[in-house]
């Protein structure tokens, strides 16, 4: 059974620090509860985990995989890693779009075929504001911003 959230705003120190938001940012972010506890004077690591756990940051964490990526590939020429976790981390976050989903890529979409398999419903909203049904994105292995990118950058 999940907590009143009215109960835990009120009994969190999280809820009530003047900068919770940064709190929940650095979270999502993957910055260390340790570490988020420490720099925001608060009792201990629990505390974050309690209040991410009762607003349902993790999610959004999960989602944010990219972010710890980062930090891993930043670091890379600052800590002893091998060659090989850092390529690794390269790999991973190529193959991780903007929602945290893991998207396989191939090296040969041909985009022709998947216009012609769109109904004529799915190429009338294509042509009338540029979305792209969902099938044809998970099929290409882009996004919507990568589709645009790419049209913006020629």
């Amino acid at each position: 059974m999940k907590p009143s959230l009215n109960r835990h705003k009120a009994h969190c120190s999280v809820c009530t620090h003047e900068r919770c938001a940064d709190i929940e940012s650095d979270f999502v972010e993957w910055k260390s509860p340790g570490v988020i506890a420490a720099d925001y004077g608060l009792a201990d690591r629990m505390n974050v985990y309690r209040h991410a756990h009762a607003l349902g940051l993790f999610g959004k964490r999960q989602r944010n995989i990219r972010a710890a990526l980062e930090k891993i590939i930043e670091k890379a020429g600052e800590v002893e890693v091998t060659s090989a976790a850092v390529v690794a981390a390269v790999q991973a976050y190529a193959k991780i779009n903007a929602q945290g989903q893991w998207i396989d890529r191939s090296d040969h979409v041909n985009l022709n075929e998947l216009f012609e398999r769109m109904s004529r419903k799915e190429l009338d909203v294509y042509a009338k504001d540029g979305t792209l049904p969902a099938w044809f994105t998970q099929t290409a292995g882009v996004t919507q911003t990568h589709g645009r990118e790419a049209e913006n950058s020629e």
